[in-house]
């Protein structure tokens, strides 16, 4: 339900836009800097993994947005490449736990490294303006993507 004072125009999809291109861009480069090369959908897995070992694959998929036998195929490959271990869940035998491996934690912090090195290249061609004005927006862009988390469980 869109609030009273809300005028409709082309401000959500010019956003959207902007927010896709730099995501593009950055996955683009990333990918010639960094092999071998990963997809997104691995990448934010190993991410998720890196900062909560131990994660269980439900928890992983309902924090990915994404279904739990996506989320097992996404394992299975990257267990296979060398990055995640599954070990069994103490608590429940049946359940397991996600363990990133030390190639895991390096390719994670390359990657890290990397993708601030190329926003701060990119920053650094904006004036000062342009910087504050982004550095503003990122407390605002954050409850935005709470905001959107809500109303997609609420649905």
């Amino acid at each position: 339900m869109e609030p009273d004072n809300f005028q409709p125009d082309d401000f959500p999809d010019d956003l959207i836009d902007a927010l896709i291109g730099v995501q593009r861009r950055l996955r683009r480069r990333l990918r010639q800097q960094i092999a071998p090369q990963l997809r997104g959908a691995e990448v934010e897995l190993l991410r998720l993994v890196v900062t909560r070992p131990g994660i269980g694959i439900s928890d992983a998929a309902k924090d990915l947005h994404l279904a739990g036998n996506s989320v097992s195929t996404l394992v299975n490959q990257l267990s296979r490449q060398g990055y995640l271990v599954r070990e069994t869940d103490p608590a429940d035998r049946r359940a397991a736990r996600l363990m990133p491996t030390p190639a895991a934690e390096a390719r994670i912090a390359e990657w890290r490294k990397r993708r601030a090195e190329l926003v701060r290249g990119g920053l650094a061609g904006l004036d000062e303006t342009d910087r504050e004005a982004l550095r503003a927006a990122v407390p605002v862009l954050r409850r935005l993507a709470e905001n959107l988390h809500e109303e997609a469980e609420e649905s």
